[in-house]
């Protein structure tokens, strides 16, 4: 029986990934979190950084799998945001890779981000796994930081190490600017976003965890860097109208030149909001379905159903 150590069970993408790894009889799984242990396999470690210990949680532990994090946050107003992800997200991670090394733990598989390809792609010119790093924000910056640690302690102590990168994650329970849009759309609020030509990827957290899954144990998957999506890339037109669709609801919107609203945007200090609405962002997942002979399980127009007949 296969021993894994999950961090970040009681997260969005971590508890979904908790509950599906519970439902293998073939693996047991220890998750390590912050305070509130509710049994043996729950190891409270406090909060993550340099020098939280986890040799409690990681022992006789076969692959760590690391979704903790400090998460991305819109309106960061601690004085400096990159020395805050830093210490979770690089200094927690590593810490933890050091004492899996020392504990003999064969894999680490780590949830990064799109974030460290960049913020934004032309039409058609999708990210790739093989791209240099684009950070533009103190996440990404942190996430990429932890991912060359990570591929450094590979190079000195052979541990394997897995690397995913997601773009926006959804599904049931989701926050942030997905659960906005999702009350506009049930409350039937107009929308100027009718005309939006675009193209988004995205992942429904059904996809995600099957490949984390994947990640677990696939030959190939070792010492890699894999882009995660649907495989299905949207416009903001197309997306709203996904939504509108799996709730039951009209999709009111209105189609107003994607030129006038990013004018209008950038006149309110509002220019960033509308590079999320406005703009693209493509990832490439041919790399990750050739090398571990992976296929997203689910569409867009299942994942979006799934997300609401859970919600009901």
């Amino acid at each position: 029986m296969a021993k894994i150590m999950l961090t970040g069970a009681n997260g969005f993408v971590g508890s979904k990934l908790m509950a599906a790894l519970a439902s293998d009889s073939s693996i047991h799984v220890v998750t390590a979190v912050r305070k509130g242990a509710t049994g043996p396999d729950c190891i409270a470690v406090g909060n993550i950084d340099g020098d939280t210990d986890f040799s409690v949680a990681l022992a006789e532990v076969d692959v760590v799998i690391h979704a903790a994090a400090r998460a991305h946050i819109m309106r960061d107003e601690v004085a400096d945001p990159l020395a805050e992800y830093r210490k979770v997200n690089v200094e927690g991670t590593l810490n933890l890779a050091r004492q899996a090394v020392a504990a003999g733990v064969r894999r680490f598989v780590f949830l990064s981000s799109i974030k460290v390809n960049g913020e934004a792609t032309a039409v058609g010119n999708l990210f790739q796994a093989s791209d240099g790093p684009a950070p533009e924000d103190a996440y990404g910056v942190s996430k990429l930081e932890a991912e060359q640690g990570l591929m450094n302690l590979v190079a000195e102590t052979g541990m394997e190490v897995v690397i995913i990168r997601p773009p926006l994650v959804y599904g049931p329970g989701v926050k942030g600017n997905f659960a906005s849009m999702i009350k506009l759309v049930d409350k039937s609020v107009p929308l100027p976003l009718g005309a939006i030509h675009n193209k988004r990827s995205l992942i429904g957290i059904d996809n995600l965890v099957d490949l984390i899954i994947r990640c677990i144990d696939h030959p190939a998957a070792s010492n890699q860097i894999f882009l995660a999506g649907d495989g299905e890339d949207l416009s903001t037109t197309e997306l709203l109208r996904g939504v509108a669709k799996a709730m039951g609801n009209p999709a009111r919107l209105i189609p107003v030149p994607a030129g006038l609203l990013q004018f209008g945007a950038t006149l309110v200090g509002k220019k960033a909001m509308a590079q999320r609405l406005l703009g693209s962002l493509q990832v490439d997942i041919g790399k990750t379905c050739e090398l571990l002979d992976w296929k997203p399980p689910y569409t867009v127009e299942e994942g979006l159903r799934r997300c609401f007949e859970r919600s009901n």
